[in-house]
């Protein structure tokens, strides 16, 4: 009778969770952003903070305040889970209060009035009822505007959007001048960008093409950003200019407390403060009705902080 060694083969290997190759991506991507941003800056490290989640997961915040560049900038990650109250799963249009959500968030204050505002945020969402959508955007928020670059930073924008629908920058640009709006000042928070929110995954398109086009959103953000920071940091600047920034930041806050769903979806939630407000400014202004002068270059930007401005064309006038 022959007899032979029973036949040992290897244990089936578990296909990682869709949910946990975004929150590996995300972590990734906070790492590369990071290191991008601290190359153009030159001394200027970011410094993390860890933080558990009181319901389940946590994060990594990672702020930099002591840049060449950048006098205070945020590159924050997070992969959280629990259940949210009622009242706030209504506010936030969740129809399950049980949720997992994992994304980046960015904002960078320069130190010069000559260099941009920046932010951008990638974000996955998981609800208990199996729905599953991303949301993103970036956008710009020049102290002074410069067409040619508006120009540009728009172009970097909608070519990555081209790639992946041809329908996509129009309408996810129409989005952002819509979202990145502060009705009591009837103006827009800067040049506006992209914005995108609950792509379901199934209806608007299936997860892997969803989730490229949000990795192709946040790596263009790292590119085009970077770029205007060295463009720009060695500008010369006035104290006339320096004082409109700090007025241009008062308007960032008054955005980012009053209106900004990320903000209110982390506050409702219990997230962590300090990683919540680490997009506002570490120095900002209010005056007293304050009106540019007419034909001042404060006067120029303040007229192009409007919906509907095509910025694929450089247009040659301000007039409404």
């Amino acid at each position: 009778m022959l007899t032979s060694a029973p036949t040992t083969f290897p244990a089936p290997t578990a296909q990682p969770r869709f949910r946990d190759t975004v929150e590996a991506w995300m972590r990734q991507f906070q790492d590369w952003l990071c290191q991008q941003l601290e190359a153009t800056d030159g001394p200027g490290r970011f410094r993390e903070d860890a933080w558990q989640h009181h319901s389940g997961g946590g994060g990594r915040s990672r702020i930099l305040t002591e840049g060449a560049i950048i006098e205070k900038g945020g590159v924050n990650f997070s992969a959280v889970e629990g259940q949210m109250s009622e009242q706030a799963a209504r506010v936030l249009l969740m129809p399950d209060p049980n949720y997992f959500a994992t994304g980046v968030s960015v904002v960078q204050h320069p130190r010069s009035p000559r260099v941009p505002i920046s932010h951008m945020n990638v974000r996955y969402f998981e609800a208990g009822n199996g729905e599953a959508w991303f949301g993103g955007g970036l956008d710009l928020t020049p102290i002074y505007v410069d067409l040619e670059q508006a120009r540009w930073f728009h172009t970097q924008i909608a070519e990555v959007c081209q790639r992946h629908s041809p329908a996509y920058y129009e309408r996810f640009k129409q989005w952002a001048d819509e979202y990145f709006y502060i009705p009591h000042r009837q103006e827009t928070r800067g040049i506006g960008g992209i914005f995108f929110d609950r792509l379901l995954v199934g209806k608007e398109a299936d997860a892997d093409s969803l989730f490229a086009f949000v990795r192709d959103v946040a790596e263009v953000y790292g590119r085009s950003y970077t770029e205007l920071l060295r463009r720009n940091a060695d500008l010369p600047y006035t104290e006339q200019q320096k004082q409109w920034q700090l007025v241009r930041r008062g308007r960032y806050a008054e955005f980012n407390l009053a209106i900004d769903r990320g903000t209110r979806f982390g506050l409702e939630t219990g997230g962590r403060t300090e990683s919540i407000l680490m997009s506002l400014p570490p120095q900002c202004e209010w005056h007293y009705n304050l009106q540019p002068e007419p034909g001042s270059p404060e006067a120029h930007t303040q007229q192009w902080l409007r919906k509907g401005v095509n910025w694929l064309t450089e247009p040659p006038t301000a007039a409404c």
